[in-house]
């Protein structure tokens, strides 16, 4: 009888899609990709039976993590940093996931800013009374070398607000206005998307999904998840632009 029934719940994992052995992925993501993961991790972990232990940080510093021999099985990085892991046998394959620009966060109902040109952003960088960002972050790596061809860095260089996460940080009043990617303001209810970035200061960063092995089923399973149209739907939501 213990045989039948351990047989039966073999076969309702099966016509559930989930495997007999389930596995726990050790994903390292960046921020940027944090509120569509949050909200499709447990429909994947659902709809699989895998489970899934996150760590979040900059796609910079998760980088340097794996090149130390950090425990990973999926990691959301920049194309770069996936390419260059690959390249050092740190990770076996990557797959396009989003692709992001920047945006400026605002305090709630604060007037929005003109964003149409450069000298509509330098204009609003000299009048801030202060900005955060997030240094070691794909946007805050980019606008330093903003910051220095419009001949700006040294004036706003007492503005500028180092923080973990820049949408969080004007929202609960530490700075006036905020530079990251759109996905990282919208969880923050004391903070909205002023705009993005003019296209003539703006960079779009893309963003991979990479696995440590190309024969891991589970990691696998997870890449095929996030293309799904579903996934894609709640990535648009979140501010981010399917690849």
């Amino acid at each position: 009888m213990r045989i039948r029934h351990l047989s039966l719940i073999a076969a309702a994992a099966l016509a559930l899609g989930a495997p007999a052995h389930a596995a726990e992925l050790k994903v390292l993501s960046t921020n940027a990709f944090k509120t569509a993961l949050e909200d499709l991790g447990p429909k994947f972990e659902q709809s699989s039976g895998h489970k899934l232990a996150i760590t979040w940080g900059t796609a910079a510093n998760l980088k340097g993590e794996i090149e130390k021999g950090a425990a990973v099985d999926v990691a959301v990085l920049t194309d770069a940093g996936a390419d260059d892991l690959i390249k050092q046998g740190k990770l076996a394959a990557r797959t396009p996931l989003v692709r992001s620009g920047i945006a400026v966060a605002i305090q709630k109902g604060a007037p929005k800013p003109a964003l149409a040109t450069a000298d509509d952003f330098k204009k609003m960088v000299l009048a801030a009374k202060s900005i955060a960002w997030v240094e070691s972050g794909a946007s805050g790596i980019y606008l330093k070398g903003v910051f220095e061809q419009l001949g700006v860095a040294d004036q706003i260089k007492g503005k500028l607000k180092p923080v973990k996460a820049a949408g969080e940080a004007v929202a609960h009043h530490e700075a006036e206005i905020g530079f990251t990617q759109v996905s990282e303001i919208l969880p923050y209810a004391g903070a909205e998307v002023g705009g993005m970035l003019p296209p003539d200061v703006q960079s779009f960063t893309n963003f991979s999904v990479a696995v440590h092995a190309k024969d891991a089923e589970p990691a696998a399973a997870l890449v095929r998840f996030l293309k799904t149209e579903s996934a894609a739907d709640v990535i648009k939501a979140k501010g981010l632009e399917p690849r």
